[in-house]
């Protein structure tokens, strides 16, 4: 059986929050699929721009969407309200700010087709690298794709998953109170309760990132307070800040020494960081190949991003420290989203 001809009837959720630069292409992306959605339900956090606007006008036009408004809201939360108003046994997740491949649909749906066992499937969800920095960033950032049905596939995310209704709630949603990393903690639930993931490399979603080092350095804050915030830390601010720790203590012989010992521990930062940009570049050579001038190139765009991800990193933790740690605004923006 095909997905094609699948009996299937699948519900669409998609969060969005002052998406007026991408929500059209998006929408466009999905309404244009080959395995069409029986309905789209987007849930709006409380968009500033004309988000909303460009909503309204596709449902007035006939699409098959359903638009709901929360004040403020964080993904998750958002998720779980178009989740749980859905009409449909499989709901298909994916994020603003990203564009469907016309098959995207259909290749999951044709693994359930293919397997009525499998609860989630999960697709891919693949960063748009039209120039040298976003190459860069993905580099710098990304887990490398794995080879998987003769596709350089990236790990799995949430962009791009179809999942029985059911699984979403015996998972008990995403939580609501992240701005980031609550896809994570929901996939940690699901993976406790989902009999058969399975992995849809053709199901492609591609994601535009950040296209500037300052806009990547905002991001990051914002994704190292939350990683704090669920919990994570191990996962990520534990390396960054053991490896600044010893720096640190590299440097306390400047107050024996003098202000010129501190050459030391800022040359052993920038060899770290090189360091750091060649690892990047060879685990990327499969993907990216290049010739060694090039490398080269990239190596001198890689050093100061991996620079800005590690004082995006920083910073964020201290906001967490202080803002919520101490401040105690985690637990009134965790209000916020539920």
């Amino acid at each position: 059986m095909t997905a094609q001809n699948s009996k299937l009837q699948v519900s669409v959720v998609v969060p969005v929050r002052n998406e007026g630069e991408s929500i059209r292409a998006l929408l466009e992306g999905l309404l244009g699929q080959t395995f069409a959605p029986t309905e789209i339900l987007i849930t709006d956090g409380g968009s500033q721009d004309n988000t909303v606007e460009i909503i309204e006008e596709f449902i007035a036009g006939g699409a098959p969407l359903k638009l709901f408004r929360e004040t403020d809201s964080m993904p998750g939360h958002a998720r779980n309200v178009g989740a749980r108003n859905a009409s449909c046994e499989w709901i298909a997740f994916t994020d603003a700010g990203t564009v469907p491949a016309r098959d995207w649909l259909e290749a999951l749906v044709e693994k359930v087709s293919r397997d009525p066992d499998v609860d989630v499937v999960y697709g891919a969800f693949e960063p748009i690298t039209d120039t040298l920095f976003k190459q860069c960033a993905v580099m710098a950032y990304l887990q490398p794709p794995a080879l998987m049905e003769d596709r350089l596939t990236p790990p799995p995310s949430i962009a791009s998953a179809l999942m029985r209704r059911a699984i979403w709630a015996t998972a008990g949603g995403f939580p609501g109170h992240l701005r980031s990393a609550e896809d994570l903690i929901f996939m940690e639930r699901v993976a406790q309760h989902a009999a058969r993931p399975v992995r849809a490399p053709r199901a492609r979603v591609y994601w535009a990132i950040q296209p500037t080092l300052w806009r990547t350095f905002k991001r990051f804050v914002t994704y190292a307070r939350n990683n704090m915030r669920a919990g994570l830390w191990r996962q990520w601010q534990a390396t960054v800040l053991a490896r600044y720790g010893l720096l640190l203590l590299a440097a306390l012989p400047a107050i024996w020494f003098g202000w010129k010992w501190l050459l030391v521990p800022l040359s052993l930062w920038l060899l770290l960081l090189i360091a750091r940009s060649f690892v990047a570049i060879r685990r990327y050579r499969q993907v990216y190949p290049a010739s060694v001038l090039k490398n080269f190139v990239r190596l001198a765009v890689l050093v100061p991003i991996m620079a800005t991800l590690d004082s995006a990193t920083i910073l964020g933790t201290i906001q967490w420290l202080v803002a919520d740690k101490i401040g105690g605004q985690g637990g009134a923006e965790a209000g916020n989203g539920k």
